[in-house]
Parts: structure tokens; sequence; C-alpha cells
């Protein structure tokens, strides 16, 4: 399509954007669940409810969806949604064929994909050598020879291009595996709620060794716990290597802690073969040398995202004392890291990139967290007493309760809904089902002012646009690039807080208009790295009035809005052909406001 073509397709976005902004075409309205989730709280006639649901509780509507979900009852298919485990998801064995390096361990994935100096002393000295990989400037609080640094290149260039292209395929098999899960799975709260879990206990890909242990902290720490206590959520992202790395709680130890000496570096070489000489005080000397490498102080980073992000909240009534006391209890929370360093201090190989307690880095004095003593000697379990009690706080109950009534109901959420939300926090002890149950219980979840009020993310977009048109990823990393564009790679924001969950982020004429060139891709076939599903479920036709209805009954559930239909029909007047319609209209469905909105 020409540039001029695509420009004028995001100048009438703007403007059924502007032209809707005022009103809502919300028709009937389901009345406001009762107590349980009965079916008769989810009347099955009422189409704009079960569109809502699908907005809200799944990345929306396949064809096929909305008649799917009136026949079994709205609170059937939540109560569905809420076991994941019970329903039958093919699509997972696919996925784990299709992405199958995403799947692997942290140690076989570094094994594969090592740092560029490691593969280049594997291939030009004695077996065994490691290294490390330095690519950009360390932090402020890290040495610049830290083993989980970075290193540069400066070996064969040829053999740098394939470590990158491996990488690049790493980190894309990554990133497709969560978003073809998204886009294909039946699972579609779970898919949410990790979606949601994820952003909340943000990690960045490209840190250090985040990028061999993000893959795994989605497998082993967020999915499992979506839909969980919070409690355990808590602790397996607390304990998993890409957050120790991320946030630099793997460098926290007390201040002057040095490791005991290793056993197998007195008399010979890791893997040496015995009786082989040793030069002894070369030995203890590269030992010197890793030793002044270690880190030597605390490092508060995580202490406090842990407080300010992950649980209490900014206004959770903490102290700097207490961020202090808390990376005060988790000294010692770190991770069995690859290369020279931890070959010399006896590291089993097949533990790389796994959660260590170091006992010897541990702050073994008395702590005050919160008003509440932590006794000196507490060892790792005053780390996990206190994610308990950060778990079980007041003040935690309601941030999360009121992120996730941001999420689910309102960019600013009402009172009440985050009110039954807190109820059900405590009388559960943080069982996120039951939480998700009060909110899509509350007044607030199906009050008609809270629909349509929502901007999709990015994420959101492309998802429930593939959906929409029964689109699916191929093998190639290419869709992941649409996020990128639209300013929404998976995994790569580098900020703890995450990415934005409001609509006055997402909001601007660029972003529509950018949105807009993606609408077109998609309704074209055209769009690199998906197979379009649009053939089977539309049809091209030259009956204009039957190919908008057609439309509006596929992409919107049949909840277009008389303006969106107005500029629907203006569009596609003009079109040359039953194809171009098509795709003129399917564009401008996935463009319109009563798409982008939820």
């Amino acid at each position: 399509m020409r540039r001029n073509v695509v420009t004028c397709l995001g100048l009438a976005l703007l403007t059924a954007c502007a032209s809707s902004a005022g009103r809502r075409q919300d028709t009937a309205a389901a009345p406001p669940p009762a107590t349980g989730m009965r079916d008769t709280d989810f009347p099955a006639s009422d189409s704009a409810a079960v569109v809502h649901l699908l907005n809200r509780l799944a990345f929306g509507p396949r064809p096929g969806d909305i008649a799917r979900v009136q026949r079994m009852g709205m609170a059937a298919w939540v109560e569905q949604q809420l076991a994941p485990a019970r329903t039958a998801d093919p699509v997972e064995a696919e996925v784990r064929r299709a992405y199958e390096t995403a799947f692997l361990s942290p140690a076989e994935q570094y094994r594969r994909f090592p740092p560029p100096n490691l593969a280049q002393r594997a291939a030009r000295q004695q077996p065994g050598d490691s290294g490390d990989m330095r690519q950009r400037p360390p932090p402020r609080d890290r040495r610049p020879d830290d083993p989980m640094m970075d290193s540069g290149p400066g070996a064969d260039s040829m053999m740098l291009r394939q470590l990158a292209r491996g990488r690049r395929e790493l980190a894309g098999d990554v990133q497709m595996a969560t978003l073809a899960r998204h886009v294909l799975s039946e699972r579609q709260l779970l898919e949410v709620m990790s979606d949601f879990w994820f952003n909340h206990f943000n990690v960045f890909l490209g840190k250090q060794a985040a990028r061999w242990t993000t893959a795994d902290y989605v497998e082993r720490a967020i999915r499992p716990n979506a839909l969980g206590r919070f409690a355990d959520l808590l602790e397996a992202t607390a304990t998993h290597p890409a957050m120790l790395v991320y946030l630099d709680n793997a460098q926290s130890v007390r201040p002057g802690a040095r490791p005991p000496l290793p056993p197998n570096l007195m008399g010979r070489r890791p893997g040496a073969p015995r009786g082989r000489p040793v030069d002894e005080a070369r030995e203890m000397q590269q030992l010197r040398e890793v030793f002044e490498r270690m880190p030597t102080g605390i490092n508060e980073n995580y202490a406090r995202e842990l407080l300010e992000l992950h649980t209490l909240g900014v206004d959770g009534g903490y102290t700097q004392a207490d961020v202090q006391n808390v990376a005060r209890i988790l000294t010692g929370w770190s991770i069995a890291g690859p290369g020279r360093a931890g070959a010399r201090l006896g590291q089993d190989p097949n533990r790389i990139l796994t959660f260590e307690y170091r006992d010897w880095a541990h702050d073994r004095d008395e702590k005050v967290v919160l008003g509440q003593t932590f006794p000196a000697g507490g060892g790792i379990e005053e780390g996990r007493r206190l994610l308990q009690m950060l778990a079980a706080h007041p003040a935690t109950a309601r941030h999360i309760s009121h992120k996730l009534c941001a999420r689910f109901v309102a960019d600013t959420p009402p009172d009440g809904c985050v009110d039954a939300a807190v109820v059900a926090w405590r009388r559960s002890d943080g069982d996120i089902r039951e939480v998700v149950r009060a909110i899509v219980r509350s007044e607030d979840f199906w009050a008609s002012a809270n629909r349509r009020t929502k901007v999709k993310s990015p994420l959101e977009f492309v998802v429930s646009a593939l959906r929409a048109t029964l689109a699916r990823p191929d093998t190639t990393a290419r869709l992941g690039l649409v996020l990128q564009q639209l300013g929404q790679p998976l995994f790569l924001q580098q900020v703890p807080t995450g990415y934005p969950e409001t609509s006055e982020d997402w909001v601007n004429s660029g972003a529509l208009l950018a949105r807009m060139n993606v609408a077109m891709g998609f309704a074209s076939g055209r769009m690199p790295g998906l197979e379009s599903g649009l053939d089977s479920i539309l049809q091209p036709d030259r009956d204009l009035d039957a190919l908008i209805a057609r439309v509006n009954a596929v992409i919107l559930g049949g909840q277009a809005s008389p303006n969106t239909l107005r500029v629907l029909r203006e569009q596609v007047a003009d079109a040359r052909d039953a194809r171009q319609a098509r795709t003129m209209a399917v564009a401008f469905a996935l463009g319109s406001p009563d798409f982008q909105k939820q």
C-alpha cells in the first residue's frame, strides 16, 4: 500500500478517536454480579458483556469465542480459566517444538550460546578455559572485571558474527515462545496474568546473565505461580537468578566478606589430571586476583524495589533504614556464576546460573524491618521470613489489589473494586485466584462507565489483532520486531517499573499511526513473521454492506459504533476490487477506537 494511503488511514483513525472520545456506544450492560460465580450473574444473551469479559480476562476473542462462551456461560468460562491445568492446551507442545531453545536450562543456553571470548578461548586455548563478556561500561556499583559482566570483542570477526547471530536467535525464541502462547493458547487468563506478573516483577533480558535466565524465569518463577499464592510468587522471583542479576543482589555481600579457600585449589588446577605439576605460587596469585574482583559491600537496588514496587508500594510506610536492613537480610542471596572465577572457586558447571546462598557473604548481625526484629544468626531463613512478612502485609494487599484493578477494570481503579480485592486477599492469604474472582464479581468490573475506557498496550493490540484475524506466528522472530516498532518489545524494558499500564502512556498521534501501519500489514496478509488466517473467516465480497457487516461481526464482535461503521463505508467505497476492499475494511476495523479500546 502506498505511503499516502497509509497516512490517510492514520488520519482517519485519529479523527475517529477524536469523534468517539466524548461518547460511548455501549449496549445492554450486564447486571452486576451478586454473590458467587453463578450463570445467572452473566446473561448469556449479552454479547457485549462477553466481549468485555474476553477483552479483560483474555487477549480478546477469536472468531467463534463469543458464541462458545455464551453457550457454556460466562461464570463457567471464568472458573475454567482460573484452573488452567484442567484445560487441555495442544499449543503448548507446538510452542516447545517451534522455539525449543527457549526451554533449555540456563546452563545449556550458556553452553550453546556462550559469551564471545569464552568461545574464542575454547577454540584457541586449552579445553576447559572460559571467559567473560564485556560489551558495555560497567555500572558504577560494579567492578569492570566482575565475572558476570559482558566482555568485548577482539577475536575473529566471523566467530563474533556467528555468536551474535546465535544470541539473537536465542532472544528471539524467548520472545516468540511467549508471544505465540498469548496468541494461540486456550488458557487465556494464565497468559494475561503471566504478562501482568512479569511486568510487575520486571527483569531486562539484555542485562548480563539475564540473557540466559529470562526464559527460565518465565517458566519456573512466573507462569507456575501466576494464579497461585502471592507469597510463593514473591519467593520464586526473589530467588531466581534473573532477578538477582537484574537488580544486583547477586553482588550484595557483608562488607569485607571473603569466601573460604576452596579445597580443590590446594595443589592442582581445576580439571587437571592427578599428578600434573602445579605452580602453586601462580595458582594462589590467580586466586587472590579472583578474590580482589569479588564484590565488597551491600547493594540496595533489589531491597528498594522489593519494598517500593513488588510489595508495599511507594506509600507503604517503610523508611530508608528498612531498605538498608532488607538489603542486609538478603546478603548472600546470589547465583552460581559461569566463567573463570566460578571454575577456580570449584563451581559445578552443571549448576551455573542457579540460585546460590553464600553463607560467607551474609550479614549475621541483628536487623529490624518495619518494627520486626530479625535476631542475629538467622542465615537464609531470615530472608524467607522477610518475604513471608512482606507478602502478608496489609500495604502489600492494597498495592497489588490496586494494580490488578487497574489492569482489569480502569486505569484509575474504583475504590469499591480495590476494597473487594483486598478483602479477598486477606480472607484467602493472598490467593491470586480468589482476588481475581472478587474483581470479576465486583459491580465496578461490569459497570458501563468502565467499558471501552482502557486503551490496549502495543502487546495487547498485536496479540488481539492476531487472534481476531486467526493469524499465527511463524517460527521466525520477525513478529517480535513489530512490538519493538510499537515501543513494547518483550522482556526488554530496562527500568524496574516495567511497561506502563495506563492509556495516556500509549496514546499519541505517532503511536496511532504506527498501529495503523501494523493493522494494514495484518489485513493485507503481507506482514513478515505471521501466517494469515483471513481467508478462512472472511472471504472478499463485492457487496460492501455485507463485507462491513461481516467485518463488524468477526473483528469487532458486533460492537462497532456508528462512527466506526461510517468510517469503514467511506474508506472501502473507492476500493478497486473485493480483495482490496476487505484489506481496507479489516485494517480500519483493527485500527478503530472500538478495537483499540478495551
